[in-house]
Parts: C-alpha cells; sequence; structure tokens
C-alpha cells in the first residue's frame, strides 16, 4: 500500500495525515530536559486536528458509563503522609495569586479542592455549560488511554507529538517559527504577564479557551503550543536522547521509552508513581517561569493525577506501506 492509498483509505473527519520523516528532536537553548539535540524518524500517522473536547469526552462517557480516576476514592497507602482530608475524589486546580510569590513552590498556586472533575473543571459548583469545544481536563493518563482505546486511536510517543508540532519548521523555536510574538501577534493562548498573578490576557483568554481559537501549524494542527498540555505514551526520563538507540545505518525511529523505571521522582522517593511525559505547554506557561509553549519542551506528570492545564489528543498508526 503507497502513502497515497493509506491516506485515501481514512475518513478526514477531524483527523489530519502527518506524513513522517526524519527531523531534530531536542533543543539546545532552553531546559536542560530538553538537550541533546539528536536526529530521529518517525513513520506517517493520523492525528487528531484539535484536543479531545469536553463534547467528545461526554459522548464516551455516555457510551461506556466510564468514571474518571478523579471521581474515584484515593488509596491512603499510594500517598504516604497525605492530609486526610485530601483523600477523597478531586483535582488540583489554578488559583492565580494575588501578587508575587516564591515561584520554587508550586502549593503557592495549585489547590486540592474536593469534588473537581472533567465534568467540575473549577471546583464542585462549576460545570461544563458553555464549555463544549473547550479542551477535556482533569483526566489522569489511564482515561486519556481509555477513551484512545474506545475511540480506536491510540495515544502519541513523544517522538511522534514533536514532529507533528513543529508542523515541518524543523529546529525552529515554536510551532509557527522562531519569532516570538510575529508581528505583535498571539499565536497561542499563553499567560503574558508575570505568573502567577499578573496576567496581561493580550491573548484574549483567562484559562484554557476552545479549540482552533488561534492559527494551526503547518500541518493543519490546531493548538500545538499553549492551551492544555498534552499526554504521550512515553515514560519520562530526564534526558530523551540518553535512552535512545540509533539504527545501524541512520536516525532512530521513533525511539520509545517503555519502561517506568527510570519515571520515578528523586524528590519523592516514598512516592513510587511513575511519570508520563507531557508536550506542549499550557495556558499557564510564562517567560517567567515556564517558557515550554514550544515543541521541544517537555515535562514529567504523574499518572494518576489530571489537572486544570492538561488535555490530550490521539493518533492512528498505520502499517507501513507494502
Amino acid at each position: 500500500m503507497t502513502e497515497s492509498e493509506i491516506r485515501a483509505s481514512e475518513p478526514a473527519a477531524d483527523r489530519l495525515w502527518i506524513p513522517g520523516g526524519t527531523f531534530r528532536m531536542g533543543s539546545e537553548r532552553f531546559y536542560p530536559e530538553e538537550r541533546p539535540v539528536h536526529e530521529v524518524t518517525v513513520a506517517g500517522f493520523w492525528m487528531d486536528r484539535y484536543a479531545v473536547t469536553n463534547e467528545m469526552f461526554t459522548r464516551f462517557v455516555e457510551a461506556t458509563g466510564y468514571l474518571t480516576v478523579a471521581e474515584r476514592p484515593l488509596n491512603p497507602e499510594d500517598y504516604p503522609g497525605a492530609p486526610p482530608e485530601n483523600l477523597v475524589p478531586g483535582a488540583l486546580v489554578f488559583q492565580r495569586t494575588l501578587g508575587p510569590v516564591n515561584l520554587g513552590n508550586y502549593a503557592n498556586w495549585w489547590a486540592w479542592i474536593p469534588g473537581t472533575s472533567w465534568r467540575h473543571p473549577r471546583g464542585p459548583s462549576s460545570s461544563l455549560a458553555g464549555m463544549e469545544r473547550h479542551p477535556v481536563v482533569h483526566l489522569a493518563y489511564e482515561d486519556a488511554a481509555a477513551y484512545a482505546q474506545w475511540a480506536g486511536m491510540e495515544l502519541p510517543s513523544e517522538a511522534e507529538w514533536e514532529f507533528a508540532a513543529r508542523g515541518g519548521l524543523d529546529g525552529c523555536e515554536f510551532t509557527w517559527g522562531d519569532e516570538h510574538f510575529p508581528g505583535g501577534t498571539m499565536p497561542a493562548n499563553t499567560w503574558q504577564g508575570e505568573f502567577p498573578w499578573e496576567n496581561l490576557l493580550l491573548d484574549g483568554f483567562e484559562g484554557a479557551c476552545p479549540v482552533g481559537s488561534f492559527p494551526p501549524n503547518g500541518y493543519g494542527l490546531y493548538d500545538m503550543a499553549g492551551n492544555v498540555w498534552e499526554w504521550t505514551s512515553d515514560w519520562y526520563v530526564q534526558r530523551h536522547a540518553d535512552e535512545v538507540t540509533a539504527a545501524c545505518c541512520g536516525p532512530a525511529v521513533n525511539p520509545r521509552i517503555l519502561s517506568p523505571e527510570k519515571s520515578y521522582d528523586p524528590g519523592q522517593p516514598k512516592v513510587r508513581i511513575p511519570r508520563k511525559v507531557v508536550k506542549g505547554g499550557s495556558h499557564l506557561c510564562a517567560p517567567n517561569y515556564c517558557l515550554r509553549y514550544r515543541p521541544a519542551a517537555r515535562q514529567p506528570q504523574m499518572i494518576d493525577t489530571g489537572m486544570s492545564h492538561i488535555g490530550f489528543r490521539c493518533i492512528t498508526r498505520v502499517a507501513a506501506p507494502a
């Protein structure tokens, strides 16, 4: 089967064909976990044009009766030392501070709010009214994986996600090029001002926004920078390139981190919860704190924890052309 035949065999809908190729993964110019730059090859795949929305996730839940991790009771043995009042269904919600705070302590702006879930994203009294086209949030990794399986799709590897996010602009800083704010425009939903207290709202949004509110990248994918972080299927390691075994005659082909053993947080040795890679940054990313709304940026996320700025999108891999 040729690539054109593969493309013709898949309904277009809200999925786009990402042609695959070789690219320079990572960056030398920002955070240590992005280094070193290394060549990687990925095969072509189909990818959701948008992050999965509340509307789409609602259809999944109505069809299956699925209950997300944030809606289930917590096991105290998994969270040694956690206050009993936190061991109830709920999630972490961002709360803007009144002024500058210590950026080394995320507890200054994240609060555990019982009753929060994808259905109630801002707390138990909130709802999804008017947010049908917003990306679904507060999903743990297994929630995203369950949706993908139901949809007959998969979650992308870190390499597939980064290749797609670049949109053909190999080596560029952002999904749209190298200029931070081209022509003075805001090309993504990010934080303008001093995080976590001063949001100038130059992009017009407080918090997440409906998918597709900003221009797509070169492959036609929306929101591959900012809005919400997105789950990938790879376990987090501090230096991705160190775990890659190159092919005998060229770049590594879609290298996967398949073992959770190196993903645990060394800063919390008593908490044995593995971490996956999330990509893309979010509406909370600001240059003074987290300039990670870039294709090369990467961050670890414990698989049991959804938050108000993490979502996902799916892919469909196809067999190699005969």
